[in-house]
């Protein structure tokens, strides 16, 4: 999963965006229109939010940023939770789930500024997708609706994805919590020793 690039300083889709497997990713506004800033190009493939998107920063604070690279945070966070419900699913499904499971924007179908659309991780994660290359003229009979749930765990119905998703959460807070309190010691250990006045 990679940025598109951000304008003016990138004039088209770069590396490792470029690169045929990887998912390119664009921006949209606060409106969920094309965001100004985001490179356009026939590799994009999904757009997500990227204007004025709150992040952790420097000295354990928030700061407010604009670009592809927190489109791209929330399309790899997407790509991670569809991995989570479907453990056995090939990265090409993974990442056909996504753009096929995608709001469209623009003009009908893909295209250059939105890609397959804006990114819908419900949809992506419930949906009967079917998988690439399907035909539905050469299922065998009574081989039922076609979905990517042979990427679930043997015995698993999916309701267990929102379990996971939220201890992955809370592991990744805890690690948040756990990282600023060591900071917040090593800066003490850091101050000189107070003066005893005699």
């Amino acid at each position: 999963v990679a940025g598109v690039g951000n304008l003016p300083r990138d004039q088209a889709v770069g590396y490792p965006a470029s690169e045929a497997g990887v998912i390119a990713v664009g921006g949209v506004d606060r409106a969920g229109l094309h965001a100004a800033i985001s490179v356009t190009g026939p590799e994009i493939d999904v757009v997500a939010p990227a204007v004025d998107i709150y992040s952790t920063s420097y000295d354990g604070k928030y700061s407010k940023g604009t670009g592809t690279s927190s489109a791209t945070a929330i399309v790899a966070g997407a790509a991670a939770l569809i991995r989570s419900k479907y453990p056995y699913l090939p990265a090409r499904e993974v990442a056909h789930r996504l753009t096929a499971t995608a709001v469209d924007k623009g003009p009908s179908g893909r295209d250059d500024e939105y890609g397959y659309g804006v990114i819908d991780l419900v949809a992506a994660l419930t949906a009967d997708v079917p998988p690439l290359g399907f035909e539905s003229v050469s299922a065998p009979a009574g081989a039922g609706p076609p979905t990517t749930a042979a990427g679930q765990r043997p015995g698993d119905d999916g309701s267990g994805a929102t379990a996971r998703g939220l201890a992955t959460l809370g592991v990744i807070v805890a690690t948040g919590v756990a990282w600023a309190v060591v900071a917040r010691r090593r800066r003490r250990s850091d101050d000189p020793p107070p003066r005893i006045s005699r």
